[in-house]
């Protein structure tokens, strides 16, 4: 297998979710990069999502990608696992304030680089923690 390999660069960018290195993001990220979340809002753009990294990072300072497992059918890996994080109070993590959920993610990747990424999960603990009356 090559580093240009579908399930190499999906699993490469988890890692550098993982890692919180937006620019390591942006490099696997295709120009006409799409991001669609969990509720189907979507982020176009390689700008506009290194942008939204960013933001999320600070919100969710030990946001976490755990995979499990993954299938790749041609361009389109499909990954499963947890995601979790903290949402963060100034610097301080609360421990109430960290939720984990069951995830997917499915990529699709063209010519070593993520051309999109769709993630599944609910958002409702997130939601939970970040507004208690939410609930």
């Amino acid at each position: 297998m090559t580093t240009a390999d579908p399930d190499r660069v999906a699993l490469r960018y988890v890692n550098e979710i993982n890692r919180h290195d937006v620019a390591a993001l942006s490099a696997l990220m295709s120009p006409d990069f799409r991001f669609v979340d969990g509720l189907g809002q979507e982020v176009r753009g390689k700008d506009r999502m290194r942008e939204a990294w960013t933001s999320y990072f600070a919100l969710f300072p030990d946001y976490r990608i755990s995979v499990r497992d993954h299938l790749t059918l041609g361009p389109v890996v499909a990954l499963f696992g947890t995601a979790s994080g903290t949402y963060a109070v100034g610097t301080e993590l609360p421990v109430h304030n960290r939720w984990s959920v069951p995830a997917a993610w499915r990529a699709v990747v063209r010519e070593g680089l993520v051309v999109e990424w769709q993630v599944y999960a609910d958002n409702e603990p997130v939601r939970r923690v970040i507004d208690p009356k939410h609930s």
